[in-house]
């Protein structure tokens, strides 16, 4: 019986990349393992089983540069790498050893494989149930048990995991080894940069010793614990109920303050612990994520960056073409000036325009050009316009002000208190607050959503204009979000309101970046008198992306496709509350709708939503922000994978207990929408 210790290693691990080449007293982790493994007598040959990957070459060069064989097979199916390595050898019995174990013992290893030769089983473990510290894990089974495994399970994680399989019951007989102390709570193997760093330590205490006992490190655990407190609130086996994106989300939170760049997007506003986070492809309303499982979008599509769909083939090709004929050079991209005639074009009350590449940037910049154009400082706002200093500095004083157009509470630490009383936040459709501010304040600027939580009533849109004229000043016009969503430009134009000033951007590329300002030649000018600039403003995959969506986007008439199917989906929403006896609030415009149930498990019935509809292949939450790739196939089996989870609300809203169907915290709640 010839016994193989195949060891899993690979230089592309999620949460600590290279981990098994990184240096530990001087010496690659992978060889320190190598080198305390090959002390087991009851071994006969030592095999590293890794991918086909590139980045795999130096460490399989180093590791047969030791005298180790190595075998290289796929990335993902890990059960497949293994029979390989299995095969080559021509192993009667595989012992496997993960390469995140440098502390590996090997006289419990031996102890391991006489056990399993001992009692006649398939499959042996002492982490199976786990009594072992984590870091030890030694698993000793047949080939023929391996083979059976790749021959009839199908299951993608059977096939990552390589074992689990082994130890479904009634299949194999198994055994398990375990000592006569639970020790199961100890850490010792290495995932994170947390785990590296306690075992680095461990073996800086033995050095220059490498050939310690597992139950010396035990001995040094329990007289110096700080040495080990560092990664003891890591969950035993987290790795493997966690897809690639919840391990990279992990990962990012530890070098990108939040995780990452858009509050929007960050894991915990849709699902916390489970959403995948990254993706690694998308096409029409189609996401791939990092372990390649597809899903429906019926989210928020980019946070509505892309009305024609993702990786619009058109769109596309026009960006790949400027990508070919250069993206910068030293002179100006010509593509500027026609994106610039285009959107005065769609907007005849216009002259000018400027462009830029994200919507708090054209934000900051509209509100520059029409401080400047009115020689006044204050403005007064009403929605939601970003990040920047001057929008946030409403909240320095009482973090209550921008509660109804962002967040809640939100505290703008970091906004200068010499900014204080510069902005004053008014409510939509509530002239006479309005009116007040500028009648008891120097207001020099408005600006605001076209619609928030309802459409104009009693002429406010035509009475906030005659006022910002009588008055001498500067109307602004947010389109950011709702730009071309019902109208081929403007949302204003739908209501025959002209402002001195608006910016667009999120759809205006299909999701490519870039934003643009227009206004009245009057107004624009005021720009060469004071200075905004910046150098990738000036890049040329923006407005080329922006010309060719603008093309087809008047060639479809997308914004008709996606009003109607928007209006679809809230009445299909509507009639799927009623028959469940539910009753929900409808908000936003029709191609950036949404619901809320009327509940104070509202939060939790979205987070169950998110859960369920995601192990179905859906993102989906309680809005959708609609593309033209929404089709009625997309949408029937939304609507029919959505209806048991409507029964189950139900259930809860009876007496069931939401929190109990959950299987992790609720979701964090969002942004005010657009309404």
């Amino acid at each position: 019986m010839k016994v193989v210790a195949i060891v899993q290693a690979r230089m592309g691990s999620t949460r600590l990349p290279n981990k098994v080449m990184k240096p530990i007293v001087g010496v690659p982790m992978i060889e320190l393992l190598l080198a305390r493994l090959s002390l087991c007598e009851k071994i006969d040959q030592i095999v590293l089983a890794t991918s086909s990957d590139d980045r795999n070459t130096p460490l399989v060069e180093h590791v047969e540069k030791l005298g180790y064989s190595c075998s290289r097979g796929s990335e993902s199916d890990v059960l497949e790498r293994y029979l390989m390595a299995a095969r080559q050898a021509q192993a009667d019995v595989i012992v496997r050893i993960t390469g995140d174990c440098p502390l590996i013992d090997p006289d419990l290893v031996g102890n391991a494989i006489d056990q399993f030769m001992a009692t006649g089983v398939d499959y042996l473990s002492n982490a199976a149930p786990a009594t072992y510290p984590d870091g030890l894990d030694t698993e000793v089974f047949s080939l023929d048990a391996l083979e059976r495994a790749g021959r009839e399970s199908q299951e993608s994680f059977d096939h990552e995991h390589v074992t689990p399989y082994l130890r479904r019951p009634g299949l194999f007989k198994t055994g398990v080894m375990c000592h006569e102390e639970d020790l199961s709570d100890l850490r010792w193997t290495v995932d994170e940069p947390a785990d590296f760093h306690v075992v680095c330590k461990v073996f800086s205490h033995f050095a220059p010793n490498v050939h310690f006992s597992w139950m010396d490190v035990l001995e040094l655990q329990r007289s110096q614990p700080e040495i080990f407190s560092g990664n003891q609130t890591i969950t035993r086996n987290e790795g493997a109920k966690m897809g690639t994106g919840q391990k990279l989300w992990k990962r990012a939170k530890a070098v990108i303050p939040g995780g990452n760049m858009l509050l929007s997007k960050r894991a915990e506003m849709f699902l916390p612990e489970q959403w995948p986070a990254y993706f690694s492809k998308a096409k029409g309303c189609q996401v791939w994520d990092m372990d390649g499982k597809k899903y429906a979008d019926m989210s928020i599509m980019g946070i509505g960056t892309n009305i024609l769909g993702y990786g619009h083939s058109e769109v596309d090709a026009a960006v790949r073409q400027v990508v070919d004929a250069g993206n910068m050079s030293t002179f100006n991209c010509p593509e500027e000036v026609y994106l610039a005639e285009k959107l005065i074009e769609l907007h005849p009350w216009a002259d000018m325009a400027r462009l830029a590449r994200s919507g708090g940037e054209a934000n900051a910049i509209a509100i520059r050009i029409a401080r400047a154009a009115s020689g006044r400082d204050k403005v007064a706002v009403c929605g939601y316009h970003g990040w920047h200093d001057w929008y946030l500095s409403a909240n320095l004083g009482d973090d209550e002000n921008l509660a109804g157009h962002l967040l809640p509470g939100l505290d703008p630490k970091g906004v200068p208190q010499n900014l204080r009383g510069t902005v004053f936040p008014f409510n939509y459709n509530n002239y006479a607050e309005l009116e007040n501010l500028v009648n008891t304040q120097d207001i020099g600027v408005i600006k605001m959503e076209v619609v928030r939580n309802k459409g104009p009533e009693d002429n406010f849109l035509h009475k906030v204009r005659k006022l910002a004229t009588d008055r001498g000043i500067v109307l602004i016009f947010d389109e950011c979000t709702s730009g071309f969503r019902q109208t081929f430009g403007g949302l204003h134009k739908m209501y025959g309101v002209e402002p001195d000033m608006a910016m667009f951007g999120k759809a205006l590329g299909n999701g490519y970046a870039i934003t643009a300002t227009i206004g009245r030649r009057e107004i624009m000018e005021a720009a060469q008198s004071t200075f905004i600039s910046s150098t990738f403003w000036t890049e040329r995959i923006g407005p080329a992306a922006a010309l060719k969506t603008l093309e087809v986007m008047e060639r479809t008439k997308s914004w008709d496709t996606i009003t109607q199917t928007g209006l679809n989906i809230r009445q299909r929403w509507q009639q799927m509350a009623d028959k469940h006896g539910l009753q929900i609030d409808h908000w936003g415009l029709p191609a950036l709708t949404g619901y809320t149930f009327k509940s104070d498990n509202a939060l939790a019935y979205k987070t169950l939503i998110t859960q369920e509809m995601l192990a179905r292949g859906y993102l989906a939450g309680n809005s959708v922000y609609v593309c033209t790739e929404h089709t009625p196939e997309v949408l029937d089996g939304y609507f029919a994978e959505l209806d048991p989870i409507f029964a189950t609300i139900k259930e809860c809203e009876e007496g069931r207990d939401v929190l109990s169907l959950l299987k992790g915290p609720i979701c964090h709640g969002g942004f005010k929408r657009l309404n």
